[in-house]
C-alpha cells in the first residue's frame, strides 16, 4: 500500500468532525472510526460508524484495516497510533498539526490512491484519542478545491458585500438589537449552510432577502482576526482595546506618558497575544468603517501593517 501522511491544512480541519448530510454526501464520506487507548494508554478499542454503506466496499474495508495497522505498527509511518505516548510524541513533533495550541486536538491527513483518511488525534487520557473520517479522495479534493473560492454574501441585487472562508462565522444583528453568531459552510457558489438544523441550507440570494425583510444586518467574524487587540488613538495616542465585530473601542486606564511609549506598549501586548501588525490594522479599520469592508481583512496588509496596493492589469499596447 502506498500511503502518505501529513498535517492537515486549516481548511481540511472542517472535515474531521461530523458534517451535515449535504456536505457528507458531496464529499464522499464513507463513515468514521472512533477509538480510545484505554486508561493505561496501551489499548485500542474502536467503533466504526457507517454513513454510506454503498461506498463501504470490500476493497475499502481491506485497505482501511491495512491503514490502521500501518499507523499502529509500521515505524515508516512514525508509529503514530502505537500507544498514547507515541501519539502524543508524534503530535509534539508536528506543531503545525495543532488546532489551537492548547494540546487537545491535532489533525493529520493520510492519503492512498483512492481514499483520504482525516485523523483527529487527542493525546489526553480519559478522552477518545482518535477520530478517523474516511472519504472518497477525488470527491473530497473536488469539494475542497471549490470551497477555496469562499462563501459569498450579497445583497438582494446580487452585489457582493463580503466573502469568508469555509467554516468561518458571521454575526447577525436583528432589528431588535439581538445578535447571533453562526458558522457558515460552503455548499457551492450559490448555496451556503448557516448554522445547523433543518432550515440551515440556503441560497445566498434567499438569505440576503431574508435579512433585508427582517431589518437585519450581517458582518463577517473572520478567523484570521484575533478576538481583541491593542492599539493607540492617532490623535491623542491613548492606549485602547479593539474587539472583533464591535464598533468603536474600549479605553484602558494605562498611560505610559507619551504617544510613543503607549505605541510601544501596544506592540508589546499584541506580540504576547500573537497579534500581527496586519491584524491590528484590519481590526482598527473594522472598528471604524465596518467589518465587511476590504480594509478589515488582514490579507490586504503586508507584514509591517501597510496596505497592499492592488495589482493593475497591464494594458499593453492599448495605451
Amino acid at each position: 500500500m502506498d500511503m502518505t501522511i501529513r498535517a492537515m491544512t486549516p481548511a481540511e480541519r472542517n472535515y474531521c468532525y461530523l458534517q451535515s448530510q449535504q456536505i457528507s454526501m458531496q464529499t464522499g464520506l464513507i463513515g468514521h472510526l472512533r477509538a480510545d487507548m484505554d486508561s493505561n494508554g496501551k489499548g485500542f478499542f474502536s467503533t466504526f460508524f457507517d454513513f454510506r454503506a454503498d461506498l463501504k466496499s470490500e476493497d475499502f474495508k481491506a485497505e482501511f484495516d491495512e491503514v490502521i495497522n500501518a499507523l499502529r505498527f509500521d515505524e515508516n509511518y512514525g508509529g503514530v497510533l502505537k500507544d498514547r505516548s507515541a501519539l502524543a510524541a508524534y503530535c509534539r513533533r508536528t506543531p503545525e498539526s495543532s488546532f489551537g495550541g492548547d494540546g487537545r486536538e491535532f489533525g493529520f491527513r493520510a492519503d492512498t490512491e483512492q481514499y483520504s483518511y482525516m485523523l483527529r488525534l487527542n493525546p489526553n487520557r480519559g478522552e477518545y484519542n482518535l477520530y478517523c473520517y474516511c472519504y472518497q479522495r477525488k470527491w473530497l479534493d473536488r469539494h475542497l478545491q471549490q470551497a477555496e473560492r469562499g462563501i459569498r454574501f450579497i445583497n438582494p441585487n446580487y452585489k457582493e458585500l463580503f466573502r469568508i472562508p469555509d467554516g468561518d462565522k458571521i454575526r447577525i444583528t436583528y432589528a431588535d438589537g439581538e445578535k447571533a453568531d453562526r458558522t457558515c459552510r460552503y455548499i457551492d457558489d450559490y448555496h451556503v449552510e448557516i448554522g445547523s438544523g433543518w432550515n440551515s441550507l440556503l441560497h445566498i440570494c434567499q438569505f440576503a432577502e431574508m435579512m433585508e425583510q427582517n431589518g437585519s444586518t450581517v458582518i463577517p467574524l473572520r478567523s484570521s482576526l484575533p478576538e481583541q487587540c491593542y492599539s493607540v488613538l492617532p490623535d491623542t495616542g491613548e492606549l485602547i482595546i479593539i474587539k472583533k465585530g464591535e464598533s468603536g473601542y474600549y479605553r484602558t486606564d494605562i498611560d505610559m506618558g507619551s504617544k510613543a511609549e503607549n505605541r510601544a506598549l501596544a506592540d508589546e501586548y499584541n506580540v504576547k497575544l500573537g497579534v500581527s501588525k496586519a491584524q491590528e490594522q484590519a481590526m482598527s479599520a473594522g472598528s471604524m468603517f465596518g467589518w465587511a469592508v476590504p480594509a478589515a481583512d488582514p490579507k490586504n496588509y503586508d507584514e509591517s501593517g501597510q496596505p497592499i496596493r492592488p495589482k493593475h492589469k497591464d494594458r499593453g499596447d492599448a495605451r
